[in-house]
């Protein structure tokens, strides 16, 4: 089989999708900016060749794409662990822009980009920041002419792992308690990459929003009480203390309980029949995360 890229493969998504390309199978060359870290050391264990590149530095990106066949693409979001100081919405969209440059230089035949839900499908002036930056960087694809294909996963299930969504014993997010949201189990992205990459006939050209199941944050927060057996009631933000953290943030949780992601989830799972809802997750691997998180807290 032919060599699969995988940017940004120490997180959560790359090392899902180096996870499911390697159990196919695939050979994959894994990009990290430090290939000594331990998750890198843990991706060479498990069989994928790591190199070095950095998404500010394009020759380093051509070069590690350099001979392949297919590659994986994701950038950070604003936020994220793990970024900068000062990391922005315009260095994502350099990085992902600089990705995609470089898998043309190398004459890649398959990009899969990781967007997300959204982009692209309503008012571009009226999604969040997050989503904006990805629907640009689509559309730098676009232009490139690369074949390619956008996955677009809603807000994942891991977010309700750690301090994120977890505070003081409870599920605390700014989501109004009874209306539904949408979220997805990181390890099927990898899931379907791994698919885009097996069938490029069939996913070339393709953006499909994802998403594993639609449930209220109430309900979330009693799923997770039952997975753990222990109560974790649902607690509301308040959208002002969201806000002095920063308004895009404020504005992305407003958008998400006014308007909020659309993703069709009986296609996904149509798609990917082992598709995981929330319940399914828990059971393999989110309750221990989470009570991993709660046991490490309870000891501080």
């Amino acid at each position: 089989m032919k060599t699969i890229v995988v940017m940004g493969a120490t997180g959560l998504q790359g090392r899902a999708v180096t996870a499911h390309l390697l159990a196919d199978g695939r050979p994959v060359r894994a990009v990290t900016r430090d290939p000594d870290a331990a998750p890198a050391r843990a991706l060479a264990e498990a069989g994928a060749e790591v190199v070095r590149a950095d998404m500010d530095d394009l020759a380093s990106l051509v070069a590690a794409a350099e001979g392949a066949h297919g590659l994986f693409s994701v950038q950070p979001t604003v936020g994220s662990p793990g970024t900068p100081a000062g990391f922005s919405a315009e260095d994502e969209v350099r990085w992902g822009r600089n990705v995609a440059d470089a898998a043309r230089a190398a004459g890649v035949r398959h990009l899969v980009y990781a967007s997300l839900a959204g982009a692209g499908h309503h008012d571009t002036e009226k999604l969040p920041r997050n989503t904006i930056s990805k629907w640009r960087i689509e559309q730098h694809i676009t232009r490139l002419g690369l074949p390619a294909t956008f996955l677009r996963p809603v807000s994942f299930m891991e977010n309700y792992t750690g301090g994120y969504h977890l505070h003081d014993g409870a599920v605390a997010t700014a989501f109004a308690a009874d209306t539904p949201q949408q979220i997805m189990a990181v390890d099927d992205v990898g899931a379907f990459a791994a698919l885009a990459f097996a069938r490029p006939g069939e996913w070339i050209g393709r953006a499909v929003d994802l998403a594993g199941d639609e449930l209220t944050p109430r309900r979330i927060a009693a799923a997770i009480s039952e997975a753990i057996g222990r109560p974790l009631p649902y607690v509301r933000i308040p959208i002002e203390v969201i806000a002095q953290a920063g308004e895009e943030f404020a504005y992305a949780y407003t958008w998400l309980n006014e308007r909020g992601y659309r993703a069709d989830v009986a296609f996904t799972r149509a798609l990917h029949p082992a598709l995981m809802d929330l319940r399914t997750w828990l059971r393999r691997t989110g309750a221990a995360q989470i009570a991993g998180f709660l046991a490490c807290q309870q000891d501080r």
